[in-house]
């Protein structure tokens, strides 16, 4: 249900950022029992905040730092199920627990950023979630190609 409610939300015709932010909201409030979801981009450095639901969060991430940081530097997803036991991992929100992250990878093979969505529980995330994302995900990188096609747009962070 989730990659056909993305697929019919996201329209190739308006700007990437709104398509972002509309995903980010929907996965949000889709997805039960998560304190955080959102997209940190990649700026061709390093991954900067994105659309999100949740408390406010950390800015920027270092390639290779914390889950978001190492899931896109491996370009793997990375389900984490106790954030405490996660050498490196870094607390935006101390009321998180367990963590997921997909990378977004272009079919070119380029970075454009990662899917972070956090748990106020251990062990929130199951293969059938990392699936499920993966899948949404797809649908995702399909509509930011789209977009990035029709508006001329770049990698980098979006034109408002």
């Amino acid at each position: 249900m989730t990659e056909q409610t993305l697929d019919a939300l996201i329209r190739t015709d308006e700007p990437l950022i709104t398509a972002l932010s509309n995903a980010a909201a929907f996965l949000y409030h889709s997805l039960p029992n998560i304190n955080w979801c959102g997209f940190y981009l990649f700026d061709g450095e390093k991954l900067v905040l994105g659309p999100f639901g949740g408390k406010p969060a950390c800015t920027v991430i270092p390639m290779g730092r914390g889950v978001c940081g190492a899931a896109a530097e491996e370009r793997k997803t990375i389900r984490v199920a106790d954030v405490n036991a996660f050498a490196g991992h870094i607390a935006c929100d101390p009321a998180s627990r367990s963590e997921i992250v997909v990378p977004l990878i272009l079919s070119d093979g380029r970075l454009f950023g990662v899917l972070d969505v956090d748990a106020p529980v251990t062990d929130r995330f199951t293969e059938k979630d990392e699936k499920d994302l993966s899948g949404a995900t797809t649908v995702l990188v399909s509509k930011i190609e789209a977009i990035m096609n029709h508006t001329g747009s770049g990698l980098g962070l979006p034109n408002f």
